[in-house]
């Protein structure tokens, strides 16, 4: 999978470089690219936003350094991916799907995001466009949406994982239940014991307990 950034803090994607994504470039599953979007601006200034038509408090991204800086990275195989607050909510289908894709695009949004004609511009030209929050808040920008996404999502692709075991058994499924809670070494930790049914040897017994603990762990916490 080919996934690019456009952003204005290229430092922010220093971590993909890290644990198993910098495993996964080295072994070419994974190949990112991530480009600085001011060296597309068009000004001595290297200006990228502009005041918003209309009023109003903050600066909009400018769309002429937008197209200039996707232009060459959109082909048919493209999904666009805008990270805004005013997207569609991020979860683990969501993600399962994106690591299907051949090629991601993301565009790192700042101040009060990009101008809607970007959006408009590519849905035109039958892109896939995909506007996506990661959850109810505001962000100072995309990039750490962009980092969040792109765990979930490169994590599901085949030869990432050192261990590939770990994908039966998500935190977050797609029936919404989450992990049950799990246990090591020592057997009591601060008067806390294990939960006598893990050390009864019994996976019958273990798969039903585990599979009650996750349901009531979604009622609590989701």
């Amino acid at each position: 999978m080919k996934i690019d950034a456009v952003t204005i803090f290229p430092e922010y994607f220093a971590p993909l470089k890290l644990s198993l994504l910098g495993k996964a470039q080295e072994s070419g599953i994974v190949e990112f690219g991530i480009y600085d979007l001011r060296a597309f601006a068009t000004n001595l200034h290297n200006q990228v936003d502009d005041t918003p038509y209309g009023g109003g408090a903050g600066m909009v991204m400018m769309p002429e350094v937008w197209g200039q800086a996707l232009d060459p990275l959109m082909s048919a195989e493209t999904d666009l991916i805008i990270l805004t607050p005013a997207g569609k909510r991020f979860d683990q289908s969501m993600a399962a799907k994106f690591s299907k894709a051949s090629h991601l695009v993301f565009a790192c949004g700042r101040y009060e995001g990009i101008d809607d004609r970007v959006r408009q511009y590519y849905v035109s030209k039958n892109y896939r466009v995909h506007e996506v929050s990661i959850g109810d808040y505001v962000l100072g920008g995309g990039e750490v949406a962009s980092l969040v996404m792109i765990e979930a999502i490169t994590r599901l692709i085949p030869g990432v994982l050192g261990n590939p075991e770990s994908l039966a058994e998500e935190s977050h499924n797609e029936q919404g239940y989450l992990e049950y809670p799990n246990f090591t070494k020592p057997q009591n930790w601060r008067d806390i014991p294990v939960p006598e049914i893990l050390l009864s040897g019994n996976h019958g017994e273990i798969a039903k307990w585990r599979a009650e603990q996750a349901i009531e762990r979604a009622k609590e916490n989701l």
